[in-house]
This record gives C-alpha cells, structure tokens and sequence, in this order.
C-alpha cells in the first residue's frame, strides 16, 4: 500500500507544518458590534445603575430592602467562583452539579462597578465573571419583586449584556488558542464556559419578569463548538509550502490538509484532552471540525472537471490515506474510534469518481503499451541490434508493460515511454481499494490480451519481411527470451486459472513456435540431404551417415547460446524431435525389404546405435526430451522379432506411448520385414484397432510423419 509516509515525510523544500496548533498564528477575530457599544454603555454605568434609585417612592422602601438581602445571598456563590482559579485534576461533570441555584449566603461585601468589572474583564481578568453572573442574577431578583420601571430594568439589562459580551469574547479568544494560555487562565475559561452551561439549563426552569428581554440560553459551548470550527478552516486552508516540481496544486493541497489534519488532532489528543472536562468532547470536536471542512473542500473540488492525476489522488485521499493514515494511525485510532466521521464524500460521488479513474487508466494503459510495441517494432525493421543480459539477447517490451521495477539495460527510446506500465495501472487501483484493484486486474487483462495478439501479428510481420537485416536472428532470439518475462511475470502477479493463463498466453506460444521455425529452417535444410544418405544407400553406412548429421547439428549450436537456457533446451528438444521424426520418414519410404531374419537383425542393431547416439548427443546438448526415447528402439524391436505373437505383443505397447502410431505407420515398418505373410500383417495391424482408451498424444511425433 502506498503509505503516508510518502506524502507526509522527505519532499525537497516541504517543511512540516508550522507551529503545529499554534493559534497564534490564527488571524485576531475582529470586534463585535456588540462589543464595541458594550464600551459606550457601560462608560456611564456603575454599580448604583444596577441598584434601586435613591429616589424610589416611600412605598417601595420595602421592596428594595428585600433586593438588596436578597443580594446578599451572592457571597458563597462567589467563593464557589474563586475556588474555580485553581483547577484540579479531575475535571467535574456538568451533570454532577446541581442545576438548581444554591442557597444565597451572606454578602462579605458590595459588588464592583460596571465600569470595574469592564476594566477587570479588558485586561483579562477572567475570575470576575462569577461577578458578572452575580449581577445577572440580581437583576433577575429585582425584577421578580417589582418595583422597577420596565424601561429601569431594560436599561440595566443592557449594562449586563455589554459585559457579558466582553466576557465571551475574553473567554472564546482564551479558548481560540488554548495553548497558549496558561493553565490557570485555561481552566478559569473552561469553567466560565461550564458555570454558563449550567445557568442555561437552570433558566430553562422558569420564566423571566415581562421587561427582561431572553438572553438565556447563551449556549458558550456551542459558541466554542463554532470557534473550533473556524480554527479548523484557518489551519486547513493556510497556504503550504510551495509544491515540489512536478506536483499539481490538488497534490501540494491535499498533502498540506493531511498533514496539518494528522499533527493538530495529535496534538489535541495530547495536550488538550487532559485539561479540557469530559462535556466538552473536546477530541471528537476537533475532528468533526477538520473532517466537516475536508470533506466540504474535497465535494468542492470533486465538482470540477479533474485531470487524471488528480482524480487518482482524490480517490486515493478519501479511500485510503485519510482513512487509514489519518483516522487509524496509531496516536488517533484509539480516540476517533467512536466519533464516526465517516467518509470524505460521499458514496455516490465516489462511485463516479472510480468509474473516471478506472476508464482513465485503461485508456491510457492502452496507449502506452502501443506506443511500447510500436518502439519496439521500430527497433527490429531499423535493424538495430537487441542489448545483451547476462549472455542472452535482451528486449525490454515486457518489462516495461509489466514489472513493478525497470531492469538494467533499458532501451534508450522506450525510456521516452512510461514504464512498468500494467504493474503502474495495477498498483495505483490497489492503492485506492482492493475492490478498485480487482475491477481494474479484469480490464487490464483484456487490453494484454488485445496487446499480446498485436505483438505476435507484428513479430510474423517482421519474419516475413525483414529476413535480409544483419541483425534479424538476434532479435528473433531477444524476442523468444521477452516471452519469458511476460510469462513469469502473468504467472506471478495476476493469479489467475490455468485456463485462463493458457487463452491469454497463446499468442506468446505462436510466436515461439514461429521463431525457432525460422531460426532452425536453415539447418532443418542443411539436414535434408544427409537424411537422403540412409536410403540412398539402402543404409549400407547409417552409422557415418549419422555422426554426419550430428557433426552439422553441432556446429549450428553456438549460435543459440543467446537464448535463455529454459529456450535453449526447448529449442534444442525440437532439433531431437527433427532428429527422431527425419529417421523414422526413412524408414517409412518402403524402400528396404529385408527377407532373412539376419539382415533384419542387423538392420535393428543399427537402429539401436543411432538411436543412443541421437539420445546422447541431444541429451548432452540440453533437451530433456524423454518422451522421444522409446521411439526408435522400439521400431528396431518391431523389426529385429520374427514372431507373429510377439510382434503384437511390442505393437500394442508402441502405440501406448505414441497414440498417434496409424496402420499407414505401421504398414511401411513392415513393408522392411519381407518374409513376414501377408495374413499376418494383416492380424498384426488389427492390433491398432483395439481400443486403447488413450486419447490425443500430449506431444505429436507420427501425425507430423506422412506416409504413402
């Protein structure tokens, strides 16, 4: 699989991410409207403007003394604030507190002013929050038990707002760039976040005096969702580092997404998690967030018309890198387990986008192994000669369509072609999904097949028309050995049944069979006349006619020493077959009858010799043609015995191991024997009518023998 390292590790000029997290870098959020009339609101509030108006009537005396024992009751809530400074290691649930507002103990002392509060919350005082909510929560009293004018309250109410406002923006700029705070001030932040959590359950519980306007719920947890959120877009979609050559600006994007994605949810894991208190959920939502804006970068982008390249990459980032670098590296799998992200688009697209990438590739695919055996023909009818490896005439076609990795000794032209051309389609739909590879393995194998009948097409072309060039027999040989490489290669990699691999590989077993025809036709005619020798002579001197044939045989051998050695034993197995098949046509030409049991004998005694030294030369030489062994001596046998029975006897066994023996065969051996009856000719070729149960021979010797 390729692997993330490739994309996340040693590109020439990429850098890591910067300040990985660093929320510093985040640009500053602009001021709210609301903020900036908090500032001219409360410039001319104080603590008084929260208060009963000195000049309330007589009969309200009574209900602003009730406000203000009621406001005494704020004093414990404040030091249950004070205590929140300092942040224990346990985070408390926020379903642990108690929703209901506690018992209001006595006041130590009278509440800041507006404009303190204001002045405390500028330079980041988060602890005078609890005040703040000190003074919420006193409105509300007052405006429960009467005596305040609706406008008196609304006023008032505003003053509170413009410092909540403050507020929210001191604690949502802590919690922007939460490591850069300190963790006191971290803590005091989270706790504002949590304590207003909890005071927006508890006015769920009732309704507010007619004049308050509902600011309840404030939803800070929410709001800190939505600034997370921002934070992910910012660190996404910062400018990386400028691409390396040769990568398009899709590559350098995902690549920069990916890994700022990877590093900042590491960091979360590690650095955040542990401060932060179990409801905020903080991991699952940093990766909601990044994932919401990759996925909603990537739909975008999948909208376009893609080049090839980057519907590759695409598909490549959303089945497999970002699923299984990303989700399931090892620091995040764990954590990311449960939050079900999901994938980066969705299914429909993702279908549409592999059935673009798989006709894309299969089109070019195509193309480039055309342009490799167009080279590759080009280089023949020019007359240039192949490269040699290791001894052997050496072409590169199959290697190039093929191998996942170039050999040695790459043609100069055919490196102008893209290499390793099916093992490149293969891999690349691999690295999308197995299923991808699958449905690729399939179109592959139709345009190598396709492929495989234009090269044979090509090769016959070339040995009909180029027999004149100096170099046509290297390249015929470089070619022979190139079917090694396609079939080793099919075998290894593709997986596929035997039948199949045979319907796919005729075209590669033609063009063998067509090369050692033409390379060995010369010598196959060099050895016609020499095989004349045998009746022509009545075989009065086999023996040296014989070591003739072979000494000619021999001396042709050298030149197939650039063969591979598996080809050169085949070939070398086709010369013993010539060998085998020539001898016995001379003995078929009824041109010898022998009448006497002696001459017979004699005759046979030759046979056997020849045949040994036919079998030691051809054995020596490579072939391991042992099928061919039992050809000769067991027509000598035929010929050496005089007995009707036994004559049978080595028929039936002779045509067990060559199936194809006929009666016409059969007719000119005995045609040597001439005191053998004609009756008994006869009941010794009904043997052959004798149903055998053999069927085809594996190997043709006597279909290739005709007799008259």
């Amino acid at each position: 699989m390729l692997k993330m390292v490739t994309f996340f590790q040693g590109f020439p000029g990429q850098q890591s991410v910067p300040g990985t997290l660093n929320f510093a870098v985040s640009p500053q959020k602009p001021r709210s409207t609301s903020e900036a009339e908090s500032e001219t609101s409360m410039s001319e509030a104080s603590s008084e403007d929260l208060m009963p108006s000195p000049e309330a009537p007589d009969g309200e005396e009574e209900s602003a003394k009730k406000k203000e024992k009621k406001s005494k009751g704020l004093a414990n809530m404040f030091s249950v604030f004070t205590k929140g400074k300092k942040k224990k290691k346990d985070q408390p649930r926020l379903s642990d507190l108690e929703v209901q507002p506690k018992p209001r103990p006595e006041l130590d002392g009278p509440l800041p002013t507006v404009e303190e509060l204001k002045e405390a919350l500028e330079h980041g005082r988060l602890e005078v929050a609890w005040q703040v909510l000190a003074l919420e929560r006193q409105l509300e009293a007052a405006a429960a038990a009467g005596g305040m004018s609706n406008e008196e309250l609304v006023w008032r109410q505003s003053k509170v707002e413009a410092l909540y406002v403050l507020l929210c923006d001191q604690v949502l700029g802590v919690l922007r760039r939460p490591l850069e705070a300190a963790p006191e001030r971290l803590s005091q932040a989270l706790a504002v976040v949590s304590q207003e959590e909890l005071e927006d359950r508890r006015a769920s519980g009732g309704p507010l005096a007619a004049a308050l306007e509902a600011t309840r719920p404030r939803r800070w947890l929410q709001r800190w969702r939505g600034v997370v959120a921002e934070v992910a877009a910012e660190r996404l979609d910062a400018q990386p580092a400028t691409a390396p050559e040769g990568r398009s600006e899709a590559e350098s994007r995902f690549l920069h997404m990916g890994r700022t994605m990877k590093e900042d949810l590491e960091v979360v894991v590690e650095r955040l998690k542990p401060l932060f208190p179990d409801e905020f959920n903080v991991v699952r939502t940093y990766a909601e967030s990044y994932h919401y804006h990759f996925a909603s970068h990537l739909c975008a982008l999948a909208q376009f018309e893609l080049c090839e390249r980057d519907t590759y990459l695409l598909l490549l980032w959303v089945q497999n890198l970002y699923p299984n670098d990303i989700l399931n590296s090892p620091k995040l799998a764990q954590e990311l387990q449960g939050v079900g992200l999901g994938s980066l688009l969705p299914p429909k697209q993702i279908r549409l986008l592999e059935a673009m990438f798989l006709s894309n590739e299969v089109t070019s695919v195509k193309q480039l192994m055309a342009r490799a055996l167009e080279l590759e023909s080009q280089r023949w009818t020019q007359d240039v000669a192949p490269q040699s490896l290791d001894g052997h005439c050496h072409s590169e076609l199959a290697i190039d369509i093929l191998q996942a990795q170039p050999r040695a000794g790459c043609y100069a032209m055919l490196t102008h072609c893209s290499l390793q051309i099916i093992s490149q389609g293969q891999t690349k739909a691999e690295n999308i999904t197995s299923d991808v590879g699958m449905q690729i393995k399939q179109l592959l194998l139709v345009e190598l097949a396709a492929l495989l009948r234009s090269y044979q097409r090509a090769f016959d072309e070339f040995l009909e028309k180029s027999k004149l060039l100096r170099n046509y027999r290297v390249n015929i040989m470089a070619n022979i050995n190139n079917c090694l490489f396609f079939w080793t290669s099919v075998e290894q990699k593709w997986q596929i049944s035997h039948d199949s691999l045979n319907r796919l590989l005729e075209p590669l077993k033609d063009l063998k069979a067509h090369g050692f025809d033409t390379l060995l036709q010369s010598l196959f005619l060099d050895l016609k006349p020499l095989f004349k020798k045998f009746t022509q002579t009545r075989w009065a001197n086999p023996v040296e006619t014989l070591e003739e044939i072979i000494t000619t045989v021999s001396s042709s051998l050298p030149e197939f020493s650039e063969l591979q050695d598996c080809f050169r034993e085949e070939l070398m197995e086709t010369v013993h077959l010539h060998l085998v098949k020539e001898y016995i046509i001379r003995l078929c030409k009824r041109r010898l009858v022998l009448k006497t049991a002696e001459q017979q004998q004699q005759l046979a005694r030759h046979i056997l010799a020849n045949a040994d030294a036919i079998q030691g030369f051809c054995t020596e030489n490579g072939s391991t043609a042992t099928w061919l062994h039992r050809a000769l001596p067991m027509i000598a046998e035929i010929i050496r015995l005089q007995d009707s029975s036994a004559i049978k006897i080595e028929v039936a066994t002779y045509a067990t191991w060559y199936p194809d023996f006929s009666k016409g065969h059969l007719n000119a051996i005995l045609a040597i024997k001439g005191n053998l009856p004609s009756s008994e000719v006869r009941s010794i070729r009904n043997i052959l009518d004798i149903n055998t149960g053999v069927q085809e021979p594996p190997r043709p010797l006597f279909s290739l023998i005709k007799v008259t």
